[in-house]
């Protein structure tokens, strides 16, 4: 067990639906349309990818480079009799340019000394390097290519990650941001970024 899977609770190799997970489900449903072709990167235990798709109509993937995350997305879809794709990949490599409407991203962010373990898989969803931003940094980098021409990108931010930063890498980026969802606890604020191009 990781100091950073302590400081949240968790007690699996899976990340489960916290806070974050909710905030960003919330802000998805209230953007994405019926058959919107929707991906959630990094899905965890598949709680927003199987909100969006009960919810919505939209047609969702989800991925996750963590081989027992993918494998309990799929179980949870199965259970709520939920349509969902699953797919093992690291962020948006295995998918075609210009294939979604909408990229959901709740990205590690918990700022930590060291790099995450491969094999610690918890630390790998909590963990976001030195910075916080050490995996949605190459998330924006990637993103635009997998995104339609008036898709949305949904990232969650959090204060300990640096708000000014990722926006700013996002406008580096070529997307426009603004925030759609805010949720503020004692040891930081949670914000719902909708990213698109001008």
């Amino acid at each position: 067990m990781t100091d950073l899977a302590d400081r949240r609770g968790m007690e699996t190799e899976v990340y489960q639906a916290a806070e974050d997970s909710h905030l960003l489900a919330t802000a998805a449903v209230e953007a994405i349309g019926d058959g919107d072709r929707v991906l959630d990167v990094g899905t965890g235990s598949g709680y927003v990818a199987g909100t969006v798709a009960e919810e919505t109509g939209a047609r969702v993937v989800a991925s996750d480079l963590n081989p027992h995350a993918c494998r309990q997305a799929r179980e949870h879809a199965a259970e709520a009799d939920v349509a969902l794709d699953v797919v093992r990949g690291d962020l948006v490599a295995p998918f075609r340019d210009g294939a979604f409407d909408a990229v959901l991203f709740n990205p590690p962010y918990l700022p930590a000394d060291e790099d995450a373990e491969r094999d610690d898989w918890m630390a790998v969803a909590l963990s976001g390097g030195e910075t916080g931003r050490a995996v949605v940094e190459p998330f924006l980098d990637a993103v635009g290519r997998v995104l339609a021409p008036s898709g949305v990108v949904l990232v969650l931010v959090s204060s300990l990650t640096g708000v000014d930063e990722v926006l700013a890498r996002a406008n580096d980026r070529g997307f426009d941001a603004e925030t759609v969802a805010e949720e503020s606890y004692p040891f930081e604020t949670l914000t719902v970024q909708a990213l698109r191009r001008p």
